[in-house]
């Protein structure tokens, strides 16, 4: 069992516009989905998630910022309880795809993950009514 490489990165953001503006108009990541609080682009293999939080600045302390590992699905089982038993949890999971999300021994919220932008893309295209509307 072996962590895959890194999943995904998710900012927090105070202002949503500006940070499209910046990451898609600027660097030229390519804007897969958006949605009323956030947005998922894709630059190469790395998956970005920019969610709006009012108290970004601080955002070490933010539910949302955060770096996510990939894992198989058929090791995550096994490595999420290895990690449960030596590190705190920070968040319960509430998206697709099976996570653990925990702290490092400084804190900083790093989470593992089964799945990819394309299963969450699918994810959001069996459920319009997250609101969620895809590029």
């Amino acid at each position: 069992m072996a962590i895959t490489g890194l999943n995904h990165l998710t900012l927090a953001v105070t202002d949503l516009d500006r940070a499209l503006a910046f990451y898609r108009d600027l660097l030229g990541l390519t804007l897969r989905a958006r949605w009323a609080d956030g947005a998922y682009l894709e630059a190469g293999d790395l998956w970005l998630c920019l969610t709006r939080d009012a108290d970004a600045s601080k955002a070490v302390r933010s539910d949302t910022t955060h770096a996510a590992f990939g894992v198989s699905e058929a090791d995550f089982a096994a490595l999420a309880e290895k990690i449960a038993a030596h590190a705190p949890l920070w968040k319960d999971n509430r998206s697709e795809g099976a996570s653990l999300y925990f702290l490092d021994p400084d804190g900083h919220k790093l989470e593992l993950h089964v799945g990819s932008l394309e299963s969450r893309l699918a994810h959001y295209r069996d459920h319009p009514e997250k609101g969620v509307t895809l590029s």
